[in-house]
């Protein structure tokens, strides 16, 4: 028999610009931690690296269903307890036009499935840009062009506007929000989600309110708290997939239990909400006995947001101190989640800065650019959810970086 020679198998062409920048800064860090060198991470919002641990009683909740069996296949859209459970934190939160609630294996999943039921070839959503970098993924992975917007950095993030009606286009079925939003830390006022609502309104559109770190809100430099606003409060009459979970707020980021409520008037959702469906029931279910937890967690005792809201707001206060001291650094103030972006003024690229910063000070941050951001500006993001002496560390490394490759001034 004669030898063919075996060809590559090429990967699709839609993939050319998946990126997924908080990872891909991992192989960086591997080179350095080859050479003995411990690198700081900054670079992955999970608060189980850091000293914060699972409320015990719904680790208990999951043990007890695992021991009574319940390791199968779970309902496609829930099992209704938890499914019962997050309506009632839909109504805590004033969405009061419900139409349908699911369960996924993450918010990851809901973002994939929800852009998945309503984007045709040709069609697209608008993003926020900065944003976090699973949606421009998933729009990539269906073969759909980007259309981002951008947020103000001088209206404290807030969505632009005038921005956004410059991108809509015939073609455009919905608007992302992140609120809080992730890399930003930033909060959508109450006025900015009525004139987003207007526009949904007028143009037809959907809404995906990706609110994973709705519990996690930080005080205004008075010290003052801004309740998180839900979009589906606003404008209970618009289509609205409101995007929730458990991984920040519960601290489980691992057991990839997310959710969707979907809102608005029942006509204008029922075909959409069906699609959704039958995307749930192809992928079988979310992780069965990991669900049981929904209920004690949205129902149950919340003392550790307690303490959670006390590191971060200490931590948050840090991080911002040492952006206004160092020079070449700016920053807006979070109000919500863990991360702070920081401008820096340099002349090259932020992924070249932060790239060598892992190198020559063992500190790792993510580029700005992998999330987005307005051309000729250059930003980073920080995930401030280690301690203060860590991050104390981490801040001098940096600073002593920037004040040796670009000066102090």
């Amino acid at each position: 028999m004669p030898v063919i020679p075996a060809q590559g198998i090429a990967a699709a062409s839609r993939l050319d610009n998946v990126r997924y920048a908080i990872r891909d800064l991992a192989c960086v860090a591997d080179e350095v931690t080859k050479q003995g060198y411990k690198v700081l991470p900054l670079n992955v919002g999970d608060p189980l690296n850091f000293d914060f641990q699972t409320p015990p009683h719904i680790i208990e909740a999951v043990y007890k269903a695992m021991r009574d069996g319940k390791n199968g296949y779970a309902p496609s859209p829930g099992i209704p307890d938890a499914i019962e459970a997050i309506r009632g934190e839909a109504a805590r939160k004033g969405i009061s036009t419900v139409q349908d609630v699911f369960v996924t294996s993450g918010v990851s999943e809901t973002v994939d499935l929800c852009i998945s039921a309503l984007v045709n070839p040709g069609e697209d959503i608008l993003t926020p840009k900065p944003d976090y970098p699973l949606y421009s993924a998933v729009l990539c992975k269906l073969g759909i062009g980007l259309n981002a917007y951008d947020l103000n950095e001088d209206d404290a993030w807030q969505p632009e506007l005038a921005d956004i009606e410059r991108k809509l286009t015939p073609r455009t079925r919905g608007i992302v929000l992140i609120n809080p939003n992730n890399p930003t830390g930033s909060l959508c006022t109450r006025e900015i989600l009525e004139q987003i609502a207007d526009i949904a309104r007028r143009h037809n559109l959907i809404v995906f309110s990706d609110e994973i770190y709705d519990k996690l809100i930080l005080p205004d430099s008075n010290g003052d708290i801004t309740p998180h606003i839900a979009f589906g409060e606003v404008a209970p009459d618009v289509p609205c997939v409101t995007f929730g979970g458990m991984s920040k707020n519960y601290l489980v980021p691992g057991w990839r239990i997310g959710w969707g409520i979907v809102s608005g008037e029942a006509a204008a959702v029922k075909t959409y909400t069906e699609g959704v469906h039958r995307l749930l029931r192809a992928r079988l279910c979310a992780n069965h006995p990991e669900q049981y937890a929904i209920k004690p967690a949205l129902e149950g005792p919340q003392d550790h947001l307690v303490e959670v809201q006390r590191k971060l707001r200490s931590r948050r206060d840090l991080t911002q101190k040492w952006c206004e001291s160092t020079p070449r650094v700016s920053c807006v103030a979070p109000r919500g989640a863990f991360y702070a972006y920081p401008k820096i003024d340099i002349p090259e690229s932020d992924e070249v800065f932060v790239k060598e910063l892992i190198r020559q000070k063992h500190v790792m941050v993510v580029h700005g650019s992998g999330f987005g951001q307005k051309p000729g500006t250059q930003h980073f993001r920080i995930v401030f959810l280690p301690d203060e002496q860590t991050l104390t560390k981490a801040y001098a490394g940096i600073a002593e970086f920037i004040r040796e490759r670009y000066g102090s001034t």
